[in-house]
């Protein structure tokens, strides 16, 4: 995107939009003209940015490339909402909520625990039409999230086009299903998603498998990896927003503001699927 053609028909828009005589002056006009073209430069130089790729060699960086790449691409966020703090707050009133069709299996843990999975089996695949090699992506929300978040919905959405099949993993305790354990998890535990990894492997064998995982989801999924290494049948994986190092991620969530926005919110919803438990 040129510079010089965003700020000159930023320019024309306002030109047409505010009239010269406000506050009596074409100053307000000027002010407004130079507030826009100050904050167009700010965010094309400081927020549009292409993003920073950290590979484990030379290689692995060029089959990014190669086959992602939108990773080679500037990335514009939404222009009035480019702050990650105001697009968590808004995203649940102006995300659209695709219309997703579950199938839902309970499985058993060797601790006597219970595990809900939501398939959508995309049986109408065009690309994969036998279900026995049709790509299955694993899905695994935030803390206290479950198959009905509109990024799940949205991520199983996109896999629907490629022709995939998904599967989000909800914790023990959470989607309203019985907690038959004395634990509930955490994203340093792995057993359960070991044993939902192991009866997914077994029921589709010859499906190539990939997971996805969402911020604690995604914790979890990468402590898993840590744990397993090239001994799991995941053939890909993805992290999305992630902290990467827990302790800095809790300091910052302890500042005020971010606990007042966020921290106050993920602990009433902890304690509240807690309350729910003790209901029972």
């Amino acid at each position: 995107m040129d510079w010089q053609v965003l700020t000159r028909e930023l320019s024309l828009y306002l030109e047409s939009q505010v009239r010269v005589g406000l506050f009596g002056s074409g100053v307000g006009l000027s002010l407004v003209l130079g507030f826009g073209v100050a904050y167009a430069c700010y965010y094309l130089s400081s927020i549009a940015k292409k993003p920073q790729l950290v590979a484990s060699n030379e290689r692995f960086c060029r089959f990014l490339e190669e086959y992602c790449p939108v990773v080679t691409e500037t990335y514009y966020p939404t222009i009035w909402c480019w702050e990650g703090r105001v697009q968590t707050l808004l995203r649940p009133f102006i995300t659209s909520r695709p219309q997703v069709q579950y199938r839902n299996e309970l499985i058993r843990t060797a601790d006597g625990g219970q595990i809900s999975l939501d398939w959508f089996d995309n049986n109408d695949s065009l690309y994969y039409p036998d279900a026995s090699t049709r790509p299955t992506v694993l899905l695994l929300p935030g803390l206290t999230g479950t198959s009905k978040e509109s990024y799940i919905l949205h991520m199983i959405h996109q896999s629907e086009t490629l022709g995939y099949r998904c599967v989000v993993f909800n914790n023990r305790g959470i989607a309203g299903e019985e907690l038959l354990t004395p634990r509930t998890y955490c994203a340093a535990n792995t057993e359960d998603l070991e044993a939902v990894i192991h009866h997914i492997h077994n029921l589709h064998p010859s499906a190539p498998f990939m997971a996805a995982g969402v911020s604690m989801g995604g914790m979890l999924l990468l402590n898993y990896l840590g744990k397993t290494g090239r001994d799991t049948p995941l053939m890909a994986a993805a992290i999305f927003s992630a902290g990467w190092n827990v302790f800095e991620s809790v300091e910052s969530l302890e500042k005020p503001l971010n606990w007042l926005l966020f921290n106050y919110y993920l602990t009433t919803c902890l304690q509240s699927s807690i309350k729910k438990i003790q209901r029972r």
